[in-house]
């Protein structure tokens, strides 16, 4: 079993909370019921209130929370293999995962503004096949080319600086993703790659390396993350607060968007540059570009992801609640007849 949405368990946390809830409650009630009545006449009024049915309807109603959360988290289980025929691209996702893009003249920064574009651009899809590669200084491939979107969005969160070797090599990121339409099939007309960076390069064999996969007919959809002005890259110190990257002089280091490589490589590829501004991030426009090319058929046998299960979860929540409504607190009121009790 997998949950799709883990966070959500910490809500299981405040399950001891909500016990106190109940506890503060119950003795919140006791004190302003004794305002208005007298203790010996309270105690009368209570005789027939069982404090084992309260502590049955407390402990349904903690399950029944437990249960929600438990649904909310999205459990997961069991595959099935499906054969599944669409028309549609082959797009190959590059992402820059170098310190410059924790630069924050995008906001909230270069790269989690990046991530949040792509899970949009990735729920506008229909029939594409998508992988992931993640770049600095080196390239690694992380989803090969799958229809599974709900993987690639979860990969994608995953993304940050600092587990590649550090620099921005857009040679390494431009091939790693040429294997990618190797290894399922060969690249032809229907392949297409969008690279998204501040194209910081170190190295000058990207237009090379660009070319070669013009020369398999893929196109490179480039679009520069970043302003054309220097900025500070800020880091977390070993005590979690903020400074700001320096040289080994002391220096604080800038980063500013580096157009011309990322221009070129659009260019000899047949396909287009775009500046992601502050205000438009441009992964619509490129979504639109993509539209107009011709598409082919897609069709694979894939394992399908594990299948939700929250519903489980969620009917037993609803019968959980509907058990501790229609239980009373109040056992049988034992009765004084002729000086006995029955």
């Amino acid at each position: 079993m997998r949950f799709a949405e883990p966070n959500f368990l910490w809500g299981l946390f405040t399950l001891p909370l909500f016990a106190l809830l109940f506890v503060y409650a119950y003795h919140r009630r006791k004190k302003l019921a004794a305002r208005f009545v007298s203790l010996p006449m309270l105690s009368k009024l209570s005789t027939s209130v069982s404090p084992w049915r309260r502590l049955t309807k407390v402990l349904l109603l903690l399950l029944a929370i437990a249960f929600l959360f438990v649904a909310l988290a999205r459990p997961q289980w069991g595959r099935k293999m499906e054969h599944v025929e669409r028309r549609g691209q082959d797009l190959v996702l590059l992402q820059d995962i170098s310190l410059s893009m924790l630069a924050e003249d995008v906001k909230p920064n270069r790269l989690v503004r990046s991530r949040h574009e792509i899970s949009a651009f990735l729920e506008s899809l229909t029939g594409d096949r998508v992988g992931l590669v993640a770049f600095s200084g080196e390239a690694q491939v992380m989803v090969p080319l799958t229809l599974d979107y709900g993987t690639v969005q979860m990969v994608l969160r995953e993304l940050n600086p600092g587990w590649l070797m550090p620099g921005t090599n857009l040679e390494s990121a431009i091939r790693k993703g040429m294997t990618l339409f190797k290894n399922s099939g060969g690249a032809s007309q229907h392949s297409v790659m969008i690279l998204m960076s501040d194209g910081e390069e170190l190295e000058a064999a990207a237009v090379n390396a660009a070319k070669e996969a013009a020369e398999f007919g893929i196109k490179i959809y480039t679009i520069g993350i970043g302003s054309r002005e220097g900025v500070p890259i800020p880091l977390k110190d070993k005590n979690g607060g903020s400074v700001y990257k320096k040289d080994m002089q002391g220096n604080i280091v800038t980063t500013r968007l580096e157009e011309g490589t990322l221009q070129e490589i659009a260019n000899v590829t047949g396909a287009l540059y775009f500046y992601a501004s502050p205000g438009e991030f441009q992964l619509q426009k490129v979504l639109t570009e993509i539209a107009t090319l011709e598409k082919k058929d897609q069709s694979s046998d894939r394992m399908e992801n594990y299948q939700d299960r929250y519903q489980i979860f969620l009917g037993l929540a609803a019968l959980l609640f509907l058990i501790e409504a229609v239980i009373s607190e109040r056992g049988r009121r034992r009765k004084q007849l002729n000086g006995r009790f029955s």
